[in-house]
């Protein structure tokens, strides 16, 4: 009965989520309640969420200074010398067009957020791409698939948080041993890039553009702005440096270092007060939504948890894999995640079927962060999904339709996946044994 209610409590969810009659936070709130309600769990309901919002905090806290730190970075034209640097090197050749929207992709991604990724290299690169004749559609693949590299498998881009925040786990014992897989995916999509314009290099060939003199392509594709400080640049990216060798050797709690990294990126970049307070309400809409989300997600969590609906699922579902497959559970859930984060919004995946997947492997040894890094490892698929806003952004940047854009894409996402899925295994991230 337990877990026909449990099962019963994620189609609604994901019902709702997927036909967008509620919106992911409020259905992550009332959907738990309500069935906690029907299943005679009410006593209980304020300890159930106040464990799962203490659970979820520290994620909530990494996420919101994560965003907030390379908001301030990016505002500051921490990648405009990079910018400038790819654009002059890259000039009118495919090929190198190609790898520069790979390499300045995966770096403008680290902030975690589509929106900016493929807003800042759609800005940066498209002018290029349409002056020579290239395909915009090899900018989208590229930007996608740096995207679902760089923010899908690190801890404060939105899947990882998801998962770290719904099995409360902590962020740096998921990623520290993802770091390799990640690099390796980057150098994929570097490769990659490399095949695309080595194609875009036969169909339109190669052109010299001027880049000297009030004609120079590089101001006009780059411009200026009030709020950039290029004087700081190479401080900005010792300060990013600084940050992320500190969260790889543990030095303290991922949050406390983006707090700490924020702080310092704001009073550096801008010293008085009404500048602070402009550009931390510049980017206070997108963090506070995804915060809210976490939250959210904690009292989904902690009802779905403290009701043992999630125990009673785990059960039925282990029940029902065969006894050999236990071994291969952290394998099975990187490749179904592929099609399930493709036709499920990441909400309904990773607060609805992640927690299920987690204590089912949990009866074969297996641990809840091996599964927290398996479920991250389709993303590349799931941003083809026109269930993802960001997607639809990049689709109408490159001014081509969504059908298109998977058609272009799918054999990339799917090769990208696997082998990242590789990688994750050579490298030990994920074991066949546990």
């Amino acid at each position: 009965m337990l877990a026909l209610l449990g099962l019963a409590m994620v189609v609604v969810f994901t019902v709702l989520i997927m036909t967008k009659r509620l919106s992911p936070i409020v259905a992550l709130t009332v959907v738990p309640i309500v069935f906690a309600l029907i299943g005679g769990f009410g006593g209980g309901l304020g300890k159930m969420m106040l464990d799962g919002l203490k659970m979820v905090a520290p994620s909530a806290a990494l996420l919101l200074f994560a965003i907030l730190f390379f908001g301030i970075l990016i505002d500051a034209g921490l990648f405009d010398p990079l910018i400038r640097r790819i654009l002059k090197v890259v000039n009118g050749d495919p090929v190198k067009i190609a790898m520069g929207t790979a390499l300045l992709s995966l770096l403008v991604a680290l902030d975690g957020d589509g929106t900016t990724t493929y807003m800042i290299t759609c800005a940066a690169m498209l002018p290029l791409y349409r002056r020579i004749g290239m395909n915009p559609m090899v900018l989208a693949i590229l930007a996608m698939l740096s995207l679902s590299i760089m923010s899908g498998l690190s801890p404060w881009g939105g899947p990882a948080t998801r998962a770290i925040a719904v099995l409360g786990l902590d962020a740096g014992e998921f990623f520290v041993p993802l770091l390799p897989t990640v690099i390796g995916g980057a150098v994929w999509v570097v490769f990659t890039a490399w095949m695309l314009g080595r194609g875009e290099r036969k169909r339109v060939g190669s052109v010299v553009l001027q880049s000297g003199g009030s004609n120079c392509y590089i101001e006009e594709i780059l411009g200026d702005g009030t709020h950039k400080r290029p004087r700081l640049a190479w401080l900005n990216l010792l300060l990013v440096a600084a940050v992320m060798v500190a969260l790889v050797m543990g030095v303290m709690h991922s949050a406390v270092l983006f707090l700490i990294g924020f702080v310092v990126a704001l009073m550096i970049n801008y010293p008085y007060l009404e500048q602070q307070k402009e550009r931390v309400l510049a980017h206070a809409g997108n963090a506070m939504t995804v915060v809210l989300l976490v939250f959210s997600a904690g009292v989904f969590a902690g009802i779905f948890s403290g009701t043992k609906m999630v125990d009673a699922l785990a059960q039925g579902l282990v029940d029902m894999i065969p006894p050999e497959w236990g071994t291969l559970f952290p394998l099975v859930v990187a490749i179904t995640s592929m099609p399930l984060t493709f036709v499920l919004s990441n909400d309904a995946y990773y607060f609805g079927v992640v927690p299920i997947l987690a204590n089912a492997a949990a009866a074969y040894g297996i641990d809840s962060l091996e599964i927290a890094r398996a479920s991250v490892l389709g993303q590349p698929v799931h941003l083809m999904s026109p269930l993802v806003a960001s997607t639809l952004l990049l689709v109408g940047m490159v001014d081509r339709d969504i059908g298109e854009f998977q058609k272009a894409t799918f054999k990339w996402a799917v090769l990208t996946s696997l082998v990242i899925t590789a990688l994750a295994l050579v490298t030990g991230a994920l074991t066949f044994i546990a």
